[in-house]
């Protein structure tokens, strides 16, 4: 379970990177940066928690 809280936050920085490129590139297929932003913070979010919940 240890493994979960770093792959989220691995998912986030890359969601966060795909915010970045779609910002200065424009849409990428149908989804705006600002799709790209809210999963990065949700992601992030979740990681954050689940490292919190499953501290021993």
């Amino acid at each position: 379970m240890s493994n979960l809280p770093k792959a989220l936050v691995l998912a986030a920085a890359v969601s966060f990177l795909l915010a970045v490129v779609t910002t200065l590139m424009g849409p990428l297929g149908s989804v705006e940066a600002e799709g790209f932003s809210r999963a990065c913070t949700n992601l992030a979010v979740l990681g954050i928690g689940l490292h919190l919940v499953d501290k021993k």
